[in-house]
């Protein structure tokens, strides 16, 4: 009876020795793939000048090019609407003391700046008007306990 045991109990620590060799193998994988795909992408932009969309499954890859590496493409003439739009029109943000409320009123400011874009391009406003309206009351919240 404690062959079988022992045989079992081996069997196991090999099953979980390959479980985890394969976990690796996985993740190491699925990390080559990624990086293989940032830079699928970010040559696809530097060469034609748009973004490379992931499948619609795929809704959890979020790549953004850096600065360092963007390139500006002469000739393309800048709309009248950018230029005119160069600063932003941002409500002052009072000081407070407290730094909480300060971040707050920072995205808070983000977020409208951000939603004005979208409406002004036509893009769907109504996760933009949640999260405002979240930090609007994160805001509240935030002024109560003050």
């Amino acid at each position: 009876m404690s062959d079988v045991i022992s045989e079992y109990q081996k069997w196991k620590q090999q099953g979980d020795d390959l479980r985890l060799k394969a976990k690796q193998a996985m993740e190491s994988r699925f990390r080559e793939l990624l990086s293989e795909a940032a830079l699928i992408a970010e040559e696809y932009r530097a060469d034609f000048g748009a973004i490379l969309k992931p499948p619609s499954p795929v809704t959890a890859f979020r790549y953004k090019a850096h600065a360092k590496t963007k390139s500006k493409k002469p000739g393309k003439p800048r709309s009248v609407e950018k230029v005119v739009r160069a600063q932003p029109q941002v409500e002052p943000v009072p000081q407070k003391s407290n730094p909480k409320i300060g971040g707050l009123q920072k995205r808070l400011a983000t977020g409208k700046r951000k939603l004005q874009e979208a409406k002004a391009a036509g893009k769907p406003t109504r996760p933009l008007e949640d999260k405002i309206y979240e930090i609007e009351d994160e805001l509240r919240l935030a002024g109560q306990t003050s």
